[in-house]
């Protein structure tokens, strides 16, 4: 049985590796309206989506983590999630590259 906080390995064994999501926000890279943000040179980025990130520069001023999980825990819930997918949803983006500086 799985202990309560091993719950990072239930997220990443079942949304496998965290190359495939935004490393800002989390989403999954396959959802990304615009396919990736942009570069300052205009190339694109797999890192980040193009939600978070356009011209080489994000779009928020976000500062820590916490605000980001905020944000997207308010367009879940917009969207409809229940509050149990929001937690999921948003548990690993602490983890996220952007966030580990």
């Amino acid at each position: 049985m799985v202990g309560f906080f091993d719950y990072k390995l239930i997220i990443q064994y079942n949304m496998g590796a965290y190359d495939r999501f935004c490393q800002s926000c989390g989403m999954p890279m396959e959802k990304d309206p615009g396919f990736g943000g942009t570069n300052n040179d205009g190339t694109k980025t797999h890192k980040y989506c193009s939600l978070c990130f356009e011209n080489g520069s994000f779009k928020d001023s976000f500062t820590v983590s916490d605000e980001m999980v905020d944000l997207v825990k308010g367009k879940l819930k917009e969207m409809g999630y229940s509050s149990l997918k929001r937690w999921f949803f948003t548990s690993h983006i602490h983890g996220l590259e952007r966030w580990k500086a």
